[in-house]
């Protein structure tokens, strides 16, 4: 997550509760840029950034306003020292483990260790029982509604909790900055030795299912940049669940393959439909088209603004969440009377960041790099007498694109520049290719297949030589290569094979 991921609207809403927000340079400048003004921190200590800005917040005009006890003795030599009492610190410290991630023996290191940033958030720790502090952009939503909802004042309770969440905070980073370092002297390895885990501020209503309580965790220390969470926000609707966490990861993952409008509705953490268009609405139309049934409850993301017309295209489309990056006022006015609708603000292009992806199992934990290796035209190769038009091709790499994200056995078939039939999480890959050829119907007709891995047997192409199907891009290597090339050969079907797989469990 950026280090300023919801500053302006923590800003915003103190400034709303008649606070004055006092911010170093850097960060007055990028308020700045959102419309917030501020007041220098220069004013305060009266010596602007010394060293090439190694010392800037390092001074009793803030340590001062943030460690005075909240007593008649405090509040006169506050105004003896003619201080400012400060009530709230909101601080990020420097990406020390970004830094060691994207170089590990980088000579700069060291100029990504933070001082001031972790004393001030230590110091307004010390002094929770007056001081707030944030130490993570996931704490600004449930502070501000707290702030909100208590006319400007925060319990007890929530000042003790965000105390508590700053040490760990502070002994987490300096732990990164102690292994990081030695690390850096002794070894080059891609995967770390020992990673870490912090818990998140965000609420699930539930895990798998309702009566699985759920916590959230992100990956900290030096390994956490490599697999950082995408920032996410809430616009209107009940609380996520991990299952719509899931889905919508897979739904963004997919838009995020396209540079053009792009929509994708998915189930059960696989696409159900997808489709690229020359506008939003019109893609979320196409990929909604493609399985009606499936469809239903799914949740749906797009790589592009929603704008007015935009949520037409689901008249009649009951979906559980919708994720945007952006969403203007008509299109959430539209969407509001949609009661049951969760509204998701979240950039899809903020998951090409994380370079890791993990699974468990049997009590183990996979961290793998992401797959995105892209499909270039000199990767795959005909191996049949027929072959791919200028307008399949495209349609080919189109499908290839979008069953990489589908749980296999998958299989896509796909028109232009859209799925018409989607088969996935089958135990044998001629069901998947059945599945999908049943959801197509007559669409699967001069359509173009793509599938997650090679075919084992002649069967699955055979049945999609039946249904019509013009096109097929898939792996290769199976020992039966020799079959199901003969397959392809008696319906004539144009036949690429790439060479690797693209298997999502």
């Amino acid at each position: 997550m950026d280090e300023r991921t919801g500053l302006a609207t923590l800003a915003r809403a103190l400034q709303a509760g008649n606070v004055e927000v006092i911010a170093t340079q850097g960060t007055r400048d990028a308020l700045s840029r959102e419309g917030v003004p501020t007041r220098p921190a220069e004013d305060l200590t009266g010596i602007g950034a010394w060293f090439g800005g190694r010392i800037k917040t390092l001074h009793p005009g803030l340590l001062g306003g943030i460690l005075a006890p909240r007593t008649p003795e405090g509040d006169a030599e506050l105004a003896r020292r003619d201080l400012l009492r400060i009530d709230l610190v909101a601080v990020n410290f420097y990406p020390f483990a970004r830094r060691l991630a994207q170089a590990p023996q980088a000579d700069d290191l060291e100029e990504f260790v933070d001082v001031g940033g972790v004393s001030l958030a230590r110091a307004a720790a010390k002094n929770h029982a007056a001081v707030a502090v944030l130490t993570s952009p996931d704490q600004y939503p449930l502070v501000v509604e707290e702030l909100t909802r208590e006319g400007g004042y925060l319990s007890a309770a929530t000042r003790l909790a965000l105390a508590v969440a700053a040490f760990e905070r502070t002994a987490a980073y300096d732990a990164t900055i102690s292994r990081g370092i030695a690390r850096a002297a002794t070894s080059s390895s891609v995967f770390p030795d020992a990673v870490e885990f912090r818990r998140e501020a965000l609420q699930l209503r539930y895990g798998e299912n309702p009566h699985q309580p759920a916590a959230v965790f992100q990956l900290d220390g030096p390994a956490a940049p490599s697999m950082s969470a995408a920032p996410l926000e809430l616009l209107k609707g009940d609380a996520l669940s991990f299952t719509n966490l899931l889905d919508l990861e897979t739904a963004l993952a997919v838009v995020s393959e396209f540079a053009t409008p792009t929509a994708a509705i998915v189930k059960h953490a696989t696409p159900v439909g997808v489709a690229s268009a020359d506008t939003v609405g019109e893609a979320m139309a196409r990929a909604v088209a493609t399985d009606p049934i499936a469809r239903y409850g799914g949740v749906l993301a797009v790589n592009r603004p929603l704008r007015a017309d935009d949520p037409v295209a689901l008249h009649g489309v009951f979906v559980d969440l919708l994720g945007a990056p952006a969403v203007d006022l008509a299109a959430r006015t539209a969407l509001d009377r949609r009661a049951k609708l969760k509204l998701v603000r979240v950039d899809p292009y903020a998951l090409d960041r994380p370079q890791w992806e993990a699974h468990s199992a049997l009590g183990r934990l996979l961290l793998q790099h992401v797959d995105r290796r892209q499909l270039a035209p000199s990767d795959y190769r005909c191996v049949t007498r027929a072959t791919a038009t200028a307008s399949e091709a495209s349609s080919m790499e189109f499908a290839w694109r979008v069953v990489r994200h589908a749980k296999s056995n998958a299989v896509v078939l796909a028109q232009g520049s859209e799925t018409v039939g989607i088969g996935s999480g089958q135990p044998t890959r001629v069901k998947a290719v059945e599945l999908a050829l049943e959801v197509a119907g007559e669409r699967a007709k001069g359509s173009v297949l793509a599938s997650d891995a090679f075919f084992p047997f002649a069967d699955g192409v055979e049945a999609a030589g039946k249904a019509g199907v013009r096109v097929i891009i898939q792996p290769g290597g199976s020992v039966r290569d020799e079959e199901v090339l003969a397959a392809a050969e008696r319906y004539g079907i144009a036949m690429y094979c790439t060479g690797w797989r693209v298997f999502r469990h």
